[in-house]
């Protein structure tokens, strides 16, 4: 087993274990909330390494780190908003809906062109998430679901993201852009709903946001030994991790709607990632935005 699928499955583990604290924060504290102190306290601690290891933050490529940024910061809003209202299991299947947009995004930005086998798998994706969103019952559990749907899309082009620029910066300053990003982001939604955290919620919140640092450290690198494909399908171990924790802390389990849709997105994953995919030839917009 490679490096790459090594750190892809270490960042699942540690991912799953922030989701843990994540859940159990978000019964007291609002998510913007946890959203900031996770990016506040990950931020703190890379500059320190930066300082640390002297890595210094470039001048160029500035407007492509922003954006990855960004699209990281709304990423952790959906996410996390949709942890604290569904199953820890569900709401980690819909965020494994990101290969499938993932191999969108590459196609316009990276000009990688599909081959007829991944265009006949696309139907047993969008069949999984149906089941998942369970749009049968019409409650606010659709809503949710639908928040997860999105925190995929956006987990997909901040992964795109991070392929391209883990090849033109060190992972440390990408690290840094994305938590900066969130805490400027999470912090004016923060602001009229903020709650004084307990000391438990406090120690959660250090919790997050140590445990996702390392988490994050471990992907990006995960990223710069092996293609986004590969790492985003590897990371499908993550539901079995989470459900296990939501079983355990919560007593959670998995719906027949959402077994069925799960088995149907992770197998559609898989047998995408076994297809073969061009060379890459970046969209010259990106370019620009690196330099």
């Amino acid at each position: 087993m490679n490096k790459g699928i090594l750190l892809a499955i270490a960042s699942s583990l540690t991912f799953s274990i922030m989701n843990v604290f994540v859940k159990a924060a978000s019964e007291t504290i609002p998510v913007s909330e946890i959203v900031f102190f996770r990016s506040f306290i990950g931020a703190f601690l890379i500059f320190l390494l930066t300082r640390k290891t002297k890595v210094a933050l470039s001048k160029k490529g500035v407007p492509m780190l922003v954006l990855r940024g960004a699209l990281g910061a709304l990423y952790l809003l959906a996410y996390f908003f949709t942890i604290a209202h569904i199953p820890l299991g569900d709401a980690s299947i819909l965020a494994h809906l990101s290969p499938f947009f993932a191999i969108m995004l590459s196609g316009y930005f990276l000009k990688e062109k599909m081959n007829r086998n991944m265009v006949m798998l696309f139907p047993l994706f969008i069949v999984g998430a149906i089941l998942l969103i369970n749009p049968f019952s019409y409650d606010s559990y659709t809503v949710y679901a639908l928040v997860g749907v999105f925190s995929a899309f956006l987990a997909a082009c901040a992964a795109t993201s991070i392929r391209y620029l883990s090849t033109r910066h060190h992972k440390y300053e990408i690290v840094f852009y994305f938590l900066a990003s969130g805490a400027l982001v999470s912090l004016p939604l923060m602001w009229n709903e903020f709650v004084w955290p307990t000391p438990l919620g406090w120690f959660y919140l250090l919790c997050i946001g140590v445990v996702s640092l390392i988490g994050q450290l471990v992907l990006t690198s995960a990223f710069t030994h092996e293609n986004i494909m590969v790492v985003e399908v590897v990371r499908y171990i993550g539901i079995f991790f989470n459900v296990m924790w939501g079983f355990v802390f919560w007593g959670e389990t998995l719906g027949v709607f959402s077994f069925v849709g799960g088995a149907l997105i992770i197998g559609a994953s898989i047998a995408l990632s076994k297809q073969k995919m061009p060379e890459a030839k970046i969209k010259p917009s990106l370019q620009r935005l690196n330099r």
